[in-house]
């Protein structure tokens, strides 16, 4: 699948990640190459205005960006509708059974709304996360057969969001597209993983994908847990919503699909050439005369890796 980022990047470019890289093509239309003397650290970037409407048309010029209270030079940018590597992480315990026919369709909305060459694949969890297309199927671009997928396991039992998640993040390494997404729909709450949350947070923040929560759940749901929902989603740069009713599953659906479609890649050789493990805290914002915009986005990333030779 070619992009103007070059081929070469497909597997590598999303989230906040750390690859080797020559030189990023900056606004220019060059293919981007690799050497082994360079860290580009990428990270995608959603803008929004004070309505919450996805802000498109930015430029490098428009954006700054510190590590560690360090300025970095923006060496990689594109803000163009790129394809995306997503997975759909969906609740099916017992406490989904009356709203399943609601988050079929507004799922189904999603797809339709997304990019038409985004990948996708459906991971479906009660007490246990089972995969949605066949086994021998990692991603689909067939609404037909995400539909199929969203419906291949009943509604019932307990809570595995957490196993969830990480069946998730792990399928999204074989993703090819250049953008990497989950989507998880749920009450918040756990009562069946074998994983804990912090062993889900600690892999949403080495992963690549931005995830987008949808907490769905009734007043009287004692296992709703909307802080976890808002924790997972601001750990990955994504965003938390939580719909007062099903009829608003649709919108906010199609909103997530929107603003997988508007985010900016942006990306940065490190002036920190130390590969420590250490977190690296990293802030981006839009400057000049563009007041009131949010920028939504990782906090940071892992520097792992060997040391880079000073240059």
């Amino acid at each position: 699948m070619p992009s103007r980022l070059g081929i070469t990047l497909i597997s590598l470019l999303a989230g906040a990640a750390l690859v080797p890289a020559q030189q990023g093509r900056g606004e220019g239309e060059g293919p981007l190459t690799f050497a082994a003397d360079v860290a580009l650290v990428v990270f995608n970037v959603t803008v929004i205005d004070a309505k919450g409407r996805h802000v498109v048309g930015l430029t490098a010029r428009d954006f700054q960006v510190d590590e560690d209270g360090r300025a970095q030079a923006i060496t990689l940018f594109d803000g163009a509708d790129l394809p995306a590597s997503v997975g759909l992480i969906v609740d099916s315990s017992g406490s989904m059974l009356d709203k399943r026919s609601d988050v079929v369709r507004a799922a189904l909305s999603f797809v339709a709304a997304s990019n038409s060459e985004d990948e996708m694949f459906v991971v479906n969890f009660n007490e246990h996360a089972y995969p949605g297309l066949p086994d021998s199927m990692n991603f689909t671009q067939s609404a037909d057969l995400v539909q199929v997928a969203l419906l291949r396991s009943p509604p019932g039992g307990f809570t595995a969001l957490y196993d969830a998640l990480a069946l998730g993040i792990d399928r999204l390494k074989t993703g090819t597209r250049v953008r990497k997404a989950l989507v998880v729909l749920s009450d918040g709450g756990d009562n069946a993983s074998l994983r804990s949350l912090d062993d889900v947070l600690r892999e949403a923040r080495r992963s690549t994908a931005t995830i987008y929560t949808i907490g769905m759940y009734d007043d009287t749901d004692v296992d709703r847990n909307p802080r976890v929902l808002r924790t997972i989603a601001d750990v990955s740069g994504g965003r938390a919503y939580f719909p007062r009713a099903l009829a608003d599953l649709d919108r906010v659906w199609r909103d997530v699909a929107a603003s997988i479609r508007s985010q900016y890649t942006v990306g940065y050789e490190s002036n920190n050439v130390n590969r420590d493990g250490a977190y690296r805290r990293v802030r981006i914002k839009v400057t000049g005369n563009r007041q009131g915009l949010r920028v939504i986005t990782r906090d940071g990333y892992v520097a792992s890796g060997a040391a880079l030779p000073r240059r």
